[in-house]
C-alpha cells in the first residue's frame, strides 16, 4: 500500500543515480523515440526542455491524446507498434493493459518507493497526485469549511461540491475506491447526495475558482495553480482522515521499434532533474523520495500529509465493479 512512510524510508537509498542514468547518455547516439503522452503541453515541455539539454542526440516525436484513447491505440497497434514510450497514466488504467508493456528496471528506480513500481517492472511512477479539497471561501457563505471527508457528508454542502466523473478520470476513480474502502457504500451515498458531477478536472477547478461551487474534490497540483496565482479566497484542504494518492507512471511499449532510445527517455522521466523541473513549473509532486517538495514550492512534504491507504493493484482489478457500484449510487441520488 502507498503510505507516507515508504517515501521517507526510500529517501536514503540509491541516490547516486540522481544524475539520471549517467553522463554517458549524452555521449551515445540516442536516435529517435516516439512518445505517446496524455500529459498537458506545459508538463511535457518542462520535461523535454531538460531532456534536450541532457540528451541532445535524442529526437522525441510526440503523439498526444487522452489516456484512454492512447491505450486503445497501443492495443490496436500491438502487432506493429508505432510508439515507443507512453507517459503517463494512472496505475488503475495501466493495470488494464499490462499485456502491451515491456518490463524494464531503470537505474533510477532506487530513489523511487517500491510501492510506485508496477508489477514485474511493467511501469514506474513518475509523479503522484494528492486528491484533496479545493475551497473557495467566498462561496462558502460564512460557513466553516470542511476539514474531513465526513464533513462533506453533511447535507448543508448539497450542490456546493464538484467532483469529476470517475468514469472519465483515473484520479477520481482512485478517490472513489479509497472512500469505498474507508466509509463503505453508505459513505459514498452521503457524498454522492451532495455532489455536482463534472466532465473534466478543468471544469471542477474552474467551477470552484469562479465561485460556482464552494468546494472541489480534485488534485493538489491542479488546485495549487490557483493558489500560486494568488487568487483571493482559494485554499487547499488536506482531509483529516487522509488525502488520497493517485500515482502516474511511464511505460515502455512492447515491441517498440526504438528500444534503446525508449529506455533513455524512460530513465530521463524518472530523473531528479526532470521531476524537479516538472514540480517547479506545474506543481506535480515527484515520485522520487530524494526531492524535498517544500524546498521548491509552497506545498507540504509527503511525510507531513495524512494519507488513506490504497491498494493500487486491487483498485485496478476492481475498477469495473467499483464503477458499477458508484454509478448506481449516483443514479439513485438523482431520483
Amino acid at each position: 500500500m502507498l503510505d507516507r512512510r515508504s517515501f521517507v524510508l526510500a529517501a536514503g537509498a540509491g541516490l547516486c543515480t540522481a544524475g539520471f542514468a549517467s553522463a554517458s547518455l549524452g555521449q551515445q547516439g540516442a536516435g529517435k523515440v516516439v512518445l505517446y503522452t496524455s500529459n498537458n503541453t506545459e508538463v511535457v515541455q518542462s520535461a523535454l526542455d531538460v531532456v534536450r539539454t541532457r540528451i541532445p542526440d535524442l529526437r522525441v516525436e510526440q503523439v498526444t491524446g487522452g489516456t484512454g484513447m492512447l491505450m486503445k491505440r497501443i492495443e490496436a497497434e500491438a502487432t506493429s507498434p508505432a510508439g515507443d514510450v507512453f507517459w503517463s497514466g494512472g496505475f488503475g488504467t495501466l493495470g488494464a493493459y499490462v499485456g502491451h508493456f515491456e518490463s524494464y528496471r531503470s537505474p533510477e528506480v532506487a530513489a523511487i518507493p517500491q510501492n510506485l513500481h508496477g508489477p514485474g517492472g511493467l511501469w514506474t511512477g513518475t509523479n503522484v497526485h494528492v486528491m484533496l479539497f479545493m475551497a473557495n471561501e467566498s462561496r462558502a457563505g460564512g460557513a466553516s469549511l470542511p476539514k474531513s471527508w465526513t464533513d462533506l457528508f453533511d447535507p448543508r454542502w448539497n450542490g456546493k461540491v464538484a467532483m469529476t466523473d470517475p468514469n472519465n478520470s483515473s484520479f477520481t476513480y482512485i478517490t472513489v475506491y479509497a472512500l469505498l474502502q474507508r466509509f463503505g457504500v453508505e459513505g459514498l451515498r452521503k457524498l454522492a447526495a451532495n455532489l455536482v458531477i463534472t466532465g473534466t478536472t478543468g471544469q471542477t477547478n474552474k467551477g470552484v475558482s469562479d465561485g460556482e461551487y464552494a468546494l472541489g474534490i480534485t488534485s493538489e497540483a491542479a488546485a495549487y495553480e490557483y493558489v500560486a496565482a494568488e487568487q483571493p479566497g482559494i485554499s487547499l484542504i488536506y482531509p483529516a482522515e487522509g488525502a488520497v494518492l493517485s500515482p502516474e507512471g511511464v511505460v515502455l511499449i512492447k515491441g517498440a521499434r526504438n528500444p534503446d532510445a525508449a529506455r533513455r527517455l524512460y530513465d530521463a522521466f524518472l530523473s531528479k532533474e526532470v521531476q524537479e523541473a516538472v514540480l517547479k513549473t506545474t506543481y506535480r509532486r515527484p515520485s522520487r523520495a530524494d526531492i524535498r517538495v517544500s524546498s521548491i514550492v509552497k506545498l507540504p512534504d509527503m511525510a507531513d500529509i495524512a494519507l488513506l491507504d490504497v491498494d493500487q493493484s486491487a483498485a485496478s482489478q476492481d475498477r469495473e465493479e467499483v464503477l458499477k457500484v458508484w454509478n448506481t449510487i449516483v443514479a439513485d441520488a438523482r431520483r
